[in-house]
């Protein structure tokens, strides 16, 4: 293999996914050390052993499945020469096997944290004959060196995806309820309209607020009355169906996006349970709600909560419904 081939191999790499560019350096290194077949192990975090993640013929096409059950078990034995190689967290760059032809290479990464070596792994390319001579090892170093880099790729884009997907949920969530928030609620409100005005349907929303919550937490403390806030959302969550949705739009206030004509019973469901929840500090957690309807009582769900709010601000701590 000359150098042009390596950058070629090089280049390939960075535009493949992990599969495809594992595939791509064990298919390279079989050319170059005339192996049988190439295999790649991966380290899983959260398991005990690597896992066998590609292998290739000498082809460069992945084996059978025949092959593959069988590799994946002679792999998974802690003895296995692949499984010491990716284990051992010393760069260990060829291991010649006189009794198989085995030669298994680690995929170091160094921690830009604390420098210490960190093994992602191991290569493996089974050959007719056990030589290996130091112009092949060096190439295989280096197959060794890209595969490296492209595990460490594909899990820091993994980790950008869980990062992003983590903030995005917050970003839609009540921290301390668990409760969709605001920005949220104004989101499904708009959707819910939208296919209700296609559909000719209804929607109603259902603002609740807990009563005299700022005396809970002048008497009791905040944390008194965060208790209270938790356990309303509790119940809100339990008391809904599956297509409303609920949010905490503010710091006593809860809403409730309830598609249909059954506002009400959700509305009457909730201040039932609510009334049936322990005291918090020494004081009875209650409700007042109110109920707005599309298109009866607006068009926008601007109208339509102004309309829950004007009601909300006359309501009784027990709805009786629509």
């Amino acid at each position: 293999m000359v150098t042009k081939d390596l950058a070629a191999i090089t280049a390939a790499v960075a535009r493949e996914g992990l599969d495809a560019a594992l595939a791509t350096i064990l298919a390279a290194g079989c050319r170059e050390v005339e192996a049988v077949d190439g295999f790649a192990l991966i380290w899983d975090p959260d398991r005990p052993s690597p896992t066998l993640a590609v292998a290739v013929d000498a082809a460069g096409q992945p084996l059978d499945r025949l092959a593959l059950d069988e590799l994946a078990r002679a792999t998974t034995a802690p003895q296995h020469p692949t499984v010491a190689a990716a284990r051992d967290g010393r760069p260990n760059w060829h291991r010649p096997d006189p009794a198989t032809g085995l030669v298994a290479i680690d995929l170091p990464l160094t921690s830009r944290r604390d420098g210490v070596e960190q093994t992602l792994g191991a290569l493996a390319w089974r050959r007719r004959r056990p030589e290996l001579d130091p112009e092949s090892q060096a190439l295989l170093a280096a197959l060794a060196d890209l595969a490296a880099v492209a595990v460490d790729r594909a899990r820091l884009a993994s980790l950008v995806a869980e990062r992003a997907e983590w903030f995005e949920r917050l970003a839609q969530i009540d921290p301390l309820t668990g409760l969709a928030n605001a920005r949220t609620f104004a989101r499904v409100l708009e959707l819910e309209l939208a296919r209700a005005g296609r559909q000719g349907g209804e929607v109603a929303v259902v603002l609740f607020d807990i009563v005299d919550l700022a005396a809970l937490n002048a008497s009791a403390g905040r944390q008194a009355g965060d208790d209270a806030l938790r356990a309303v959302a509790a119940v809100l969550a339990e008391s809904v169906r599956f297509v409303d949705t609920i949010a905490r739009l503010g710091d006593d206030e809860f809403a409730v996006v309830a598609p249909g004509a059954a506002g009400g019973a959700v509305a009457n469901r909730i201040a039932e349970a609510v009334a049936a929840l322990p005291a918090v500090a020494g004081r009875a957690v209650g409700v007042r709600a109110a109920i707005a309807h599309f298109p009866a009582d607006g068009a926008t769900a601007e109208e339509l909560l102004a309309a829950a709010r004007g009601r909300l601000a006359g309501a009784r701590s027990t709805p009786t419904g629509d």
